[in-house]
């Protein structure tokens, strides 16, 4: 069963601030998601081969094929800021 202190603590883990009259309510909202999945776990497959995609998909795939394309000053010529040739972005640490 899902508490109001594991909701908190989902949503630190997912970098959100829940407020607390929501607590109770998401609490409740996710013990219904995992009382759907135990009626799921009751289900009888036996007989169901099992699958990986629901349609019948295959993967389409392409020859590679070398292209031209851009010249190096064509690629960071429209950049915002470059430095020696290369792009040059914000440090992020």
């Amino acid at each position: 069963m899902i508490t109001t202190k594991d909701v908190e603590h989902i949503g630190w883990l997912a970098r959100l601030k829940i407020k607390e009259e929501q607590l109770e309510g998401y609490a409740g909202q996710l013990n219904s998601v995992l009382d759907y999945f135990g009626q799921l776990d009751e289900v009888d497959t036996k007989e169901v081969e099992p699958t990986y995609h629901v349609l019948e998909m295959n993967n389409v795939f392409r020859d590679d094929k070398v292209t031209d394309c851009l010249s190096q000053d064509e690629a960071i010529g429209n950049a915002p800021k470059t430095q020696d040739s290369y792009f040059k972005a914000p440090r992020i640490i």
